[in-house]
């Protein structure tokens, strides 16, 4: 192996991704299967380093396996139209919207419960008992 090739050990460090998630992604094609060496390890390139890369900054902006599936169908497509990228992005971005909207309430909720608390005992706290109450 020469220094462009990582042991599944060495792009789990790199990457800050587990061992059993990179064999996970090769399960599900994400990533393509690693070559071996003669004594059967795996060993990884620079391009499956980066495509595990791209990947961990998909997920970390929320996009579920399948999109990133999607996304790296695109990235391979080089010469394709960006319509599709842009298109996911945009969905993306509209169910970040949405879930914001709805922590917002839920903060909003929390606060009110929060503000119903007089101190005191179980038996007389205002936020069990709205928890505890059928709308």
């Amino acid at each position: 192996m020469n220094a462009a090739t990582y042991t599944i050990g060495a792009l789990a460090k790199t990457t800050d991704t587990k061992a059993v998630t990179i064999r996970y992604y090769e399960q599900l094609g994400l990533l393509p299967s690693a070559g071996r060496s003669p004594s059967g390890y795996r060993y990884y390139t620079n391009e499956e380093r980066d495509r595990l890369l791209f990947i961990r900054r998909s997920r970390s902006l929320g996009f579920s396996l399948d999109d990133i599936r999607e996304l790296l169908g695109f990235a391979d497509r080089r010469d394709a139209s960006c319509a599709g990228v842009d298109a996911k992005v945009e969905a993306q971005l509209e169910q970040v919207r949405i879930r914001i909207r709805d922590l917002r309430g839920l903060e909003a909720e929390l606060q009110r419960l929060n503000l119903c608390c007089q101190g005191g005992v179980i038996e007389q706290c205002r936020i069990i008992e709205s928890l505890s109450t059928r709308d």
